[in-house]
């Protein structure tokens, strides 16, 4: 029996029908997560392994050793200040038995189980070193070492990069991964991996004759002659000159002899008694000083820059910074003004290829290498391990890299847990979605340190937050004297970050 034409071919779904269906369901569904999301607490920040180190403490009079994850190594038991040669490793230097009227003392090294380390040695004692700024630094990978009255020198791990031989052990100021030995009178040089340099032959290490000692270093021999050996110990110039500046390009170097200040290389000599002084050599143009001003003279005598400039120095590619008065601009090799003189100082970061030009009021620009201005306000850090600049423009904080690309913090910062926010004139903190963490309630904080801690400052003290944004100490400390700001735990760096310790 027919069932009629409705029913003639297969039944057929209603496709519009059903979609709508579908859309409807999956509505309910995401508004039932919705609510669910809503009502469920938001979730913590993450906590995150930071890198651990180690710093010494001072407190009620006496010097520890803390982690950066709060743990006490060594308690603040000692008389005198733990030397922490590297503070990425767990090697601690206590001074014990001290003489003040003898002027004598021991030492001891400790780990971070406080076993004793190099027991064979009579003493052990860090190399502390200075630059130009006079900043202060150990050397990271040698200790010096005392045994039957003779020294030599260590690495971290108890090798002996020189045998205890020596009548003394010292740093060479300004240079690093050198000592200067000192055996029967005459000085050498031995360096962080055990080799000898320079051999026991001189009256006197002067110094590394610039920044990088592998250029070679200034002696001076017996007869009060100056002279240059290499980082290998080969004879560059003979030691027969009066002095040797500091001072060397395409290899040359400027000498006196005689009298006469010139510049030589190992065949001949230029600009004989010329100048007053010579500042720098760079390719075959040199800053030269004459009656007072400096200018820019090739090393056949042409005169580039006329002599009208209090100060110069070479910066990159034919570009100079130069002084007139008390104002700085920026020269070529032409003479010609590439930046007017209208700044208080200039300074080229070379690691970025940028430059930083200081205004008034702490005010600076900072410039690329096309000298074209990419911001302007204060520079608050210029980091080259992470490579970025921070500068507050206004009452907001800004970074760059050092491309003068404006990034966000989460962009820079980006082993961060917490980050730096500024809202209605306060500071809170922020997670890297941007979901408020720390409320916003500080007057001052700082961004995060690399162990995970940050200070944040309320009604003129100073306290610390962990990386989750919890308290750790409530702002407690007037630090109207320290240079920088900075916690680990409950501890703050203390007023001279030379000694780079921390204390409560």
């Amino acid at each position: 029996m027919s069932r009629g034409k409705r029913y003639d071919d297969e039944p057929k779904l209603n496709i519009k029908k059903v979609i709508a269906v579908i859309i409807a369901i999956l509505v309910v569904i995401m508004f039932v997560i919705g609510i669910k999301e809503l009502l469920k607490p938001r979730e913590l920040v993450k906590e995150k392994t930071f890198i651990t180190a180690y710093y010494t403490i001072y407190e009620n009079g006496k010097w520890g050793v803390i982690d950066t994850k709060q743990n006490t190594i060594i308690e603040p038991t000692y008389d005198e200040m733990i030397i922490i040669p590297d503070n990425s490793k767990p090697i601690f230097i206590c001074t014990i038995n001290t003489n003040y009227e003898q002027g004598t003392y021991e030492t001891k090294v400790l780990n971070e189980n406080k076993k004793e380390l190099y027991t064979n040695y009579d003493k052990v004692e860090a190399l502390y070193n200075n630059d130009k700024q006079n900043n202060l630094w150990y050397e990271t990978g040698m200790l010096k070492v005392q045994k039957d009255g003779k020294y030599g020198v260590i690495d971290l791990e108890g090798k002996e990069l020189a045998n205890p031989i020596y009548d003394e052990i010292k740093v060479l100021p300004n240079t690093k991964n050198v000592v200067v030995t000192v055996k029967e009178g005459k000085q050498g040089i031995v360096n962080n991996i055990g080799a000898v340099s320079v051999p026991n032959e001189y009256k006197e290490i002067v110094g590394a004759l610039n920044e990088k000692y592998e250029n070679g270093f200034i002696v001076k021999a017996e007869n009060d002659k100056y002279g240059i050996v290499s980082a290998n110990g080969s004879i560059i110039l003979q030691t027969k000159y009066d002095e040797i500046k500091n001072v060397y390009g395409n290899n040359m170097y400027v000498v006196k002899e005689e009298g006469k200040l010139k510049i030589v290389d190992e065949e001949k000599s230029y600009l004989e008694n010329q100048f007053d002084d010579i500042k720098q050599i760079n390719v075959n143009n040199v800053v030269a000083k004459k009656n007072g001003k400096y200018g820019i003279v090739t090393t056949l005598g042409e005169t580039k820059v006329d002599y009208i400039y209090d100060d110069i120095n070479y910066i990159y590619k034919e570009n100079y910074i130069a002084k007139k008065g008390e104002k700085y601009g920026i020269i070529n090799i032409e003479g010609q003004e590439k930046l007017p003189f209208n700044y208080t100082n200039i300074k080229y970061e070379e690691q970025g290829n940028f430059i930083i030009a200081q205004k008034e009021n702490m005010q600076a620009e900072l410039l690329d290498n096309q000298i074209n201005k990419k911001a302007e306000g204060i520079v608050s850090e210029v980091n080259t391990q992470k490579n970025y600049i921070k500068i507050r423009e206004g009452e907001k904080y800004k970074y760059y890299n050092f491309k003068l690309e404006e990034k966000q913090n989460t962009e820079i910062l980006t082993s961060n847990t917490i980050y730096l926010s500024k809202k209605d004139g306060k500071y809170g903190y922020v997670d890297n979605k941007g979901i408020v963490v720390v409320d916003y309630i500080y007057d001052d904080a700082t961004e995060q340190n690399k162990y995970g801690y940050a200070a944040v400052k309320k009604d003129g003290k100073w306290g610390s937050i962990d990386q989750k944004g919890e308290i750790i100490v409530e702002p407690k400390y007037t630090l109207e004297n320290n240079i920088v700001i900075d916690f680990i735990g409950t501890y703050y760096l203390a007023e001279d970050i030379n000694a780079n310790y921390y204390t409560k």
